[in-house]
């Protein structure tokens, strides 16, 4: 078996992308049946339990500033998660990325180069937007902009859980901590139709693709990657979500939304040649 710690940060980061953004297109499909806050307690709390038998993180011994950090970290990704859920109940998947992609945008770094790969892929995402052309509602583009207001958070504080705990300890706990957040949320949307057979399968799998492989490896890559540089490569968010859109939900792609995917993967591409990785100890 391949130790996540020999395979390069740039490639988790990219695993992690695509793993999140088809779970997202899988969970829109539940909505329906349990409306977007049963669909994130589900999320949530399949990876919790996942996580949690698979790490067995210890929790006496940790002091007071390990459980507020962890507390934090699962209220930025509980937060983030019921946020976008309900964006994309309103606004197509792609454009909701664009949008909550704002979030990780504003952490990258303000070196030179840095700022000219984060202008180029403002450049697509501004126009794999398309806003001239969609009729967008107005609170699912508040919801998706707060969304990233809470990514940007969680991508700050999953530096801090990486170097603080260790292997995923600290996002097993995160994660139970935001499942009991997410409670009453889901018992309000979905009510009993949270244990049909059906749905509870839906959202395992959206649980493993949406939470427990990226946030995974995300806090992996985090370890060895600067969280500037790891914003700038989530530029990969808007161009990852239009094809699971187009594979899972039937969403075409326009002439534009290509030139944009290409405008975006160009500027991830320049953020990861030019990544200074620190050393693991740093």
């Amino acid at each position: 078996m391949i130790r996540a710690d020999r395979i390069p940060p740039t490639l988790l980061v990219l695993a992690a992308v695509t793993s999140v953004q088809f779970g997202g297109a899988f969970a829109k499909t539940l909505f329906d049946e349990i409306g977007p806050g049963g669909t994130a307690f589900l999320r949530v709390l399949f990876a919790a339990l996942i996580l949690a038998a698979l790490w067995r993180p210890a929790v006496r011994g940790l002091s007071r500033a390990e459980w507020q950090l962890a507390v934090a970290y699962g209220f930025a990704l509980v937060a983030m998660n019921l946020t976008f859920y309900e964006a994309l109940d309103r606004i197509p998947l792609g454009i909701a990325v664009t949008f909550e992609f704002v979030g990780p945008l504003g952490v990258g770094s303000r070196r030179p180069l840095d700022l000219l790969w984060v202008a180029l892929a403002a450049t697509g995402i501004l126009l794999l937007s398309d806003f001239g052309g969609a009729d967008l509602d107005g609170l699912g583009v508040a919801l998706a902009l707060l969304a990233g207001g809470f990514w940007a958070a969680y991508i700050l504080l999953a530096a801090r859980v990486g170097r603080t705990f260790e292997g995923a300890h600290g996002l097993a706990i995160g994660m139970c901590a935001g499942a009991l957040m997410l409670l009453p949320f889901g018992i309000a949307d979905a009510g009993g139709e949270l244990i049909t057979g059906e749905t509870l399968a839906i959202g395992l799998a959206v649980a493993v693709l949406s939470s427990v492989i990226p946030y995974s490896l995300e806090l992996e890559a985090l370890r060895r990657m600067p969280a500037g540089v790891f914003g700038v490569l989530m530029s990969l968010e808007p161009a990852a979500a239009a094809l699971a859109g187009f594979i899972v939900l039937d969403e075409g792609l326009a002439t534009r939304e290509v030139v944009a995917i290409a405008l975006v993967v160009a500027a991830s591409a320049g953020a990861a040649r030019n990544a200074s990785v620190p050393p693991r100890d740093a």
